[in-house]
Formats: structure tokens, C-alpha cells, sequence
């Protein structure tokens, strides 16, 4: 399979992952197994995906252990190839750690693990933080130019698809919490009209009443109320929600 067919396959399930995965963890967990195997089955590839916010780093999702425990060392050494990758947007190629001077401590622990050449590539997540993909080879030399193209077509896509899912993260947290608001609004409106026909008094009276309570008693206006209700009703209160 040539790079062209490598970079369309490895495109097609990134849809797919966008499409089967319902959490943003399963989406980073099956986002590190599939860019491992972005070079093509014929390349052994380890990958790490790495999240900076803050200027604290953080490994995401992993293809294996020993990407994990590379991707920690890293951040124990305060820089490395993924981590400048992040701070400079380009690509980080290194052909041989033994040979390559740059971060010379830490490429002798990865040297250590049987690991010599590395690549970090950017995900541009604008307003979502820095991220990149930190890619692990046990052979020498494994990140050609062609390689390198191969995988900033990828990781193109996939800083696209994970903002996506980022974005649908947050609409589906909004959106319950929304839903959260209205149904404790629903249980203190029914709160209310009960405390009216207790004590014949108005909308507004019969509030005045459960304000009170709830400063008395130290104690929310949704809690007085679901009280209420539930010395009414032994269902709690629901809002319905047209599907």
C-alpha cells in the first residue's frame, strides 16, 4: 500500500472513529491506536498522544505502555521533542537518539528502553489547548520525509475530528446541565403551588415562604422543595422533555 492509500485509509476510520465513539476518552484511547499504524502495517510505531494546558502536560491516550512511560519521562525532563512540537507548532524529526544532540538526558533514557528514532507532531486545537502525537520507533531513521508528510496529513484531520468531539462534549455537558436547571425549576414551581393551597396565598407569597425556609434552614430552595414535594407524591418531580 503506498503513502496516498496509507493516508486515505487512516482518514476513513478517523471518520469512523468520530462516528462509533460516544465519549472523548474512547475517541483519544482509539485516535493513539490508529495513529500508531498511520505509516502502514509494515512500520512498527508506537504512539503517545499528549494534552498541554496551562503549561502542564499530560498523555492522553497511548498505543502501549512504553509509550506512556516515554511520554511521562519526557515531561519529567521539562522538554523534549512532542513538548516543542507543541510550543512551536512545526514537527520534531529525530533520526537516531544516540546520535542527535538536542535533548541529550533524555535520549539516553529512551535509548535505554530500545527505542532511537522519535517524531512529535502538532495538533492545532486553537482555544482547546496544545496538544501533539508523539510517535516511538525501535529502527533508526523510521521518519523519513515521505513519513513526515504522511503524518502531518493525519494529524491534520485528527486535530479537526478531536475538536469536533471536543465540541459535542461540551454541548452534550450543557445540555444537562440544562436539563438539571429546568427539572429543579420544575420541582420548585410544584413546591410552590402546594405551599399555595396550604396556606392560600400567592405565587408570589408562597416563594417568600420557601426563601425563607431555605435561609433558615441553611439549605438551597430546590432541597425545601423537594421536600415538599416529596411529602406530596412519592415520585420525584420530572420535566418532560419532547424527543
Amino acid at each position: 500500500m503506498n503513502d496516498e492509500q496509507n493516508e486515505a485509509t487512516a482518514i476513513a476510520r478517523l471518520q469512523d472513529l468520530m462516528l462509533s465513539n460516544e465519549s472523548v476518552d474512547q475517541f483519544l484511547d482509539d485516535l493513539a491506536s490508529l495513529s500508531s499504524r498511520v505509516l502502514g502495517d509494515s512500520v512498527e510505531v508506537q504512539c503517545g498522544v499528549t494534552y498541554r494546558h496551562r503549561n502542564l502536560a499530560t498523555t492522553v491516550a497511548c498505543s502501549s505502555d512504553e509509550a506512556r512511560v516515554l511520554d511521562e519521562i519526557q515531561y519529567g525532563f521539562g522538554d523534549g521533542p512532542c513538548l516543542h512540537a507543541i510550543s512551536t507548532g512545526s514537527t520534531v524529526v529525530v533520526d537516531d537518539v544516540r546520535t542527535d544532540g538536542r535533548w541529550p538526558d533524555y535520549f539516553e533514557v529512551v535509548a535505554g528502553h530500545e527505542f532511537f528514532a522519535m517524531m512529535g507532531v502538532p495538533l492545532v486545537l486553537g482555544p482547546d489547548g496544545g496538544a501533539a502525537l508523539n510517535f516511538y520507533a525501535a529502527k533508526p531513521q523510521t521518519f523519513t520525509s515521505s513519513a513526515q508528510v504522511l503524518a502531518e496529513g493525519f494529524a491534520l484531520q485528527a486535530a479537526k475530528a478531536l475538536q469536533m468531539v471536543l465540541r459535542v462534549s461540551r454541548h452534550a455537558n450543557t445540555s444537562s446541565n440544562l436539563k438539571a436547571a429546568m427539572e429543579s425549576r420544575t420541582t420548585i414551581d410544584i413546591a410552590i403551588g402546594i405551599v399555595m393551597g396550604q396556606n392560600r396565598c400567592t405565587q408570589a407569597e408562597a416563594y417568600t415562604i420557601l426563601n425563607r425556609a431555605s435561609n433558615a434552614q441553611n439549605v438551597k430552595v430546590r432541597d425545601i422543595a423537594q421536600r415538599i414535594v416529596a411529602g406530596i407524591s412519592a415520585e420525584p418531580a420530572r420535566t418532560h422533555f419532547s424527543t
